[in-house]
């Protein structure tokens, strides 16, 4: 008895060690989630959940009246249709023409693609407001087009391009046609180039070999560009503010009228059910066509997308055969070209793509001059040179403030995005975890939520709390919108991180504590730095949140923009988004240099 009671003792030895193991790894895990869940759980479910049940319970009780009266009339749903109108046509746009700059940039060497790259991450993060404000002064009466269009004799009088449905679309897709490059070219550039010309040597014409072959392998990267752009149009209002009439109305629109003006907590909340279920639709639908993990260029990027049954994929490849016929048709009424070598684009493609980014980068340069001139309105061609509205900024009390208090919110919302977004993209890329998608599509519902319905959520919860106004209160907003863009940036660096040197570390008698402090984040610092910048650069543009709680006295820069734009058209505003411009250069030139940086090594 006694030796098999010592023998039993032997075996169960090893389970505890093991017990032990498990016991720490779960609490490692808890820990690097923890942050995150916290955060999202605070500040972006419990806010966005009071708004939703403020909509069906009100002092008597359960209602459905704010429902009744939604649906009663049809003036909101018209408002509704219009806001799927515009987004979708947006979508539309955004995703054509940016395709072939994506396609371009996938198929450039290092140094020409760092190039191209540049000007499309400064039209990225160059604040929307600047850029809709350009849009503004190319199209008013006394603009550049209207200017051009007259010296040139082709219109008596200026024509009304301002306040439309045209307009609208054009500054929405100038505004959101970044996101949709950025996206498809995380997809792009993990297709194997070698595949089209595979069909190429099996006898496939280069139409033909594109559009059966490379086109449904950056489906994926399609699909998530134009879920990215589709769910921030939807919940646009910038752009249609400003450059749209009353019949251009946005039901983000709505939502503010109804807290800022009428004070319908409860109306405002049935408009943002009616809102984020038009959302989670389409990201349901785009979960089973192709999966989330496209949007951090996970394991779905570079195959195509599900497919349903035989009469849909017969009718696919007949359209994508005529695609091909039509495309190879049209290449061969064009003069033959030799390509240069190591350059698979055609030099049609290149001035395309060449015409796309002047579309793209040319506005924000357009309020250079006009910061500059000495007359009082915003006319073209400007009239003399004079530093005086630049001077008025610096001399004003308001504008100075609001600089100040958006680098301290953006400093502090990068340095927690960055805390909280990058234990949990280590999480998501080695963990190994069973419930990974589960995580992801939790770290990814800010963005899955329209940021209107967040920011009026966030409002409501921070004035029972007293954050309204704070600097403090702005930090954990903005961090909750910045933290899926930080962990979708990491988990892109964090893959191509070769994990062998950690290992090596590790063998040496380096505890993991150590190898992540002197290995792993030495080698990750450009990149996480770039995800720092990110962060920054999404704070300092930030203006639905900061609409409803920067508070009146000390507001944001974006806020502070966003009230003198709509109270008066001045050169000053002029001069702020030069100033914004040339600060946004400098951050991209600094993130450009680190990425090169973070790739030579």
């Amino acid at each position: 008895m006694n030796h098999s009671a010592l023998a039993a003792q032997t075996e169960a030895r090893p389970a505890r060690p093991a017990r032990s193991r498990r016991s720490r790894e779960r609490l490692r895990v808890a820990a690097m989630a923890a942050p995150v869940v916290v955060l999202l759980a605070v500040f972006l479910i419990y806010p966005v959940g009071q708004l939703l049940l403020l909509s069906i319970h009100n002092q008597s009780g359960f209602t459905l009246a704010e429902y009744k009266r939604l649906f009663a009339s049809s003036v909101y749903l018209d408002v509704l249709w219009v806001t799927l109108k515009v987004s979708l046509l947006t979508t539309f746009f955004s995703v054509l023409i940016g395709y072939p700059v994506a396609y371009l940039i996938s198929t450039l060497t290092r140094e020409r693609k760092n190039r191209l790259l540049y000007w499309v991450l400064l039209s990225f993060w160059t604040s929307f407001l600047v850029r809709t404000f350009a849009w503004v002064v190319l199209l008013g009466r006394n603009g550049v087009i209207n200017w051009a269009l007259s010296h040139l004799g082709l219109a008596d009088s200026p024509l009304g391009l301002l306040y439309n449905l045209p307009a609208v679309i054009v500054g929405m897709t100038h505004a959101l046609m970044p996101i949709a490059i950025m996206t498809m070219l995380s997809v792009m550039e993990n297709i194997d180039r070698r595949l089209p010309s595979a069909a190429s040597t099996l006898g496939a014409r280069p139409g033909t070999a594109f559009w059966k072959v490379y086109f449904p392998l950056s489906l994926p990267g399609v699909f998530a560009s134009a879920l990215m752009v589709f769910v921030t149009a939807i919940g646009f209002f910038i752009t249609p503010t400003l450059l749209g009439g009353r019949h251009e109305t946005m039901i983000t629109q709505l939502i503010i009228d109804q807290v800022l003006q009428a004070l319908n907590w409860g109306f405002a909340g049935a408009i943002s059910v009616l809102l984020l279920a038009v959302v989670l639709v389409v990201f349901v639908v785009y979960d089973r066509m192709v999966g989330l993990s496209t949007m951090t260029g996970g394991s779905s990027a570079g195959r195509a997308p599900k497919r349903g049954g035989g009469l849909s994929r017969k009718l696919g490849d007949a359209l994508l055969t005529v695609l091909g016929n039509a495309s190879d048709a049209l290449i061969g009424l064009l003069p033959k070209r030799r390509k240069r070598a190591g350059d698979g684009a055609s030099r049609t493609l290149r001035t395309v793509v060449l015409l796309i980014i002047v579309f793209l980068s040319a506005p924000a340069f357009l309020m250079i001059p006009l910061s500059f001139d000495s007359a009082s309105g915003l006319a073209w061609p400007p009239h003399g040179v004079s530093l005086q509205w630049y001077q008025q900024v610096i001399d004003s009390p308001l504008w100075m403030q609001a600089a100040t208090r958006s680098l301290v919110v953006a400093v502090g919302t990068g340095v927690l995005s960055m805390a909280v977004g990058t234990p949990v993209a280590f999480l998501l890329v080695r963990g190994g975890l069973r419930w990974n998608a589960t995580m992801l599509a939790f770290v990814l519902a800010p963005i899955v939520v329209p940021r209107m319905i967040l920011a009026v959520g966030v409002f409501y919860f921070f004035a029972k709390i007293g954050l309204v106004g704070s600097s403090l209160g702005l930090v954990l907003a903005h961090t909750v919108v910045a933290v899926p863009y930080v962990v979708i940036t990491m988990m892109a660096v964090l893959r191509n991180y070769d994990t062998r040197l950690d290992l090596a570390a590790q063998s040496m008698g380096a505890g993991p504590f150590t190898t992540l402090r002197r290995v792993t984040f030495p080698i990750l610092s450009a990149g996480m730095l770039s995800s720092f910048l990110f962060a920054f650069a999404t704070s300092f543009d930030e203006l639905t949140i900061a609409l409803f709680s920067s508070g009146g006295l000390s507001t944001t820069l974006p806020k502070q923009f966003w009230d003198e734009t709509t109270m008066q058209i001045s050169p000053v505003i002029a001069a702020v988004s030069t100033c914004l411009f040339v600060f946004i250069s400098i951050l991209i030139s600094v993130a450009d240099r680190l990425r090169r940086r973070g790739t030579a090594s």
